[in-house]
């Protein structure tokens, strides 16, 4: 059973070596622990440091791609090198490393392919309780898109087994986090939380600004991965909020018309025409984005299978490190 430890960076220089000096390289049910570290285009010396600190595979990004993309990177590189089981964590070494192997044991005892490292929120001193409230709303609301669970959705120490990574397709730009929840959820992907420790907060994010980008960013991107994956249900919804009021005035102005010939409620009948109409052509959008949908979850099953089935490279240094460079697709 293979193990890989994959840590996005980018200006890690800092803190990359104690994150990954930190990583236990003897687990339980774990025969094989490597780190990889996606280098998402640091100017520091980011790359040098995490080599001289033991990093396995070195995976560098052309330039500068965001986290979610330097993710799906880690992860298909993670898949290439044999990976049984892949664990995120930051470098920035917020997360307890010593809390690996309880993210990986429900995957190892086969009570779930997903596992999200849950933090003790309200004792984090370094969350505002406006931030502390916010990651609770957002947690419900990824809950309720998902069908999960998970009551810390924006954690990004977790573990995926291999049959689950090569399933998922990140397709926002922003962050990982959320749109992973949400597209195992309605894949039916079994996923479990752990409580996990954090270390004490060396830095702010660099994620977001401030509060304000933070809630627009995450609500932008739940909204956009649930028309994505729950197109029908999301465009229906919006039909039946136009119809609606439309059949109400339509049978006002029956009524009306049946009462004193209907004379002055034009108005409101060409309003609720123009309502129908809109509901139609949302009705008509959801029936589409459905079929669109369905051939996307195709191609993403036959992309799962052929990264499952691709065989793990061989080394190719004498060391058996390895640094590979990708180009960003922009």
């Amino acid at each position: 059973m293979k193990l890989i430890i994959q840590i996005p960076a980018l200006n890690e220089e800092q803190t990359i070596a104690e994150t990954i000096a930190a990583i236990p390289r003897r687990i339980p049910g774990i025969s094989v622990v490597e780190v990889l570290v996606i280098d998402d285009g640091s100017t520091d010396d980011t790359v040098r440091v995490a080599t001289e600190a033991g990093a396995d595979h070195i995976l560098r990004m052309s330039s500068h791609v965001g986290l979610a993309r330097a993710f799906s990177a880690g992860i298909e590189e993670a898949l290439a090198l044999g990976a049984d089981i892949i664990v995120n964590t930051d470098a920035d070494n917020q997360y307890c490393a010593d809390d690996i192997p309880e993210l990986c044991k429900p995957i190892l005892q086969r009570r779930a392919q997903i596992v999200i490292g849950c933090r003790p929120i309200a004792q984090i001193e370094s969350f505002s309780p406006l931030k502390k409230a916010l990651q609770r709303l957002g947690s419900w609301v990824v809950r309720k898109a998902s069908g999960s669970d998970i009551p810390d959705a924006p954690s990004g120490f977790r573990a995926y087994s291999r049959d689950a990574a090569a399933r998922l397709c990140v397709i926002n730009t922003y962050t990982y986090t959320l749109e992973t929840i949400i597209q195992a959820g309605r894949k039916h992907i079994p996923m479990a939380a752990v409580p996990v420790r954090v270390n004490r907060v060396t830095r702010p994010s660099r994620l977001f600004r401030g509060i304000g980008e933070y809630v627009r960013r995450s609500a932008k991107t739940i909204l956009r991965v649930f028309v994505i994956y729950a197109p029908l249900r999301f465009f229906f919804t919006l039909a039946a909020v136009c119809a609606l009021p439309g059949l109400i005035g339509i049978g006002r102005f029956l009524y009306f018309y049946a009462t004193d010939g209907g004379a002055g409620h034009i108005q409101s009948l060409i309003l609720s025409a123009m309502l129908l109409a809109v509901a139609t052509i949302l009705f008509a959008v959801g029936i589409l984005a459905d079929l669109i949908a369905a051939n996307r979850s195709l191609l993403e099953d036959i992309r799962a299978r052929d990264l499952l089935r691709t065989p793990p490279r061989d080394e190719i240094s004498s060391k058996g490190k390895r640094t590979l460079e990708v180009v960003s697709a922009g």
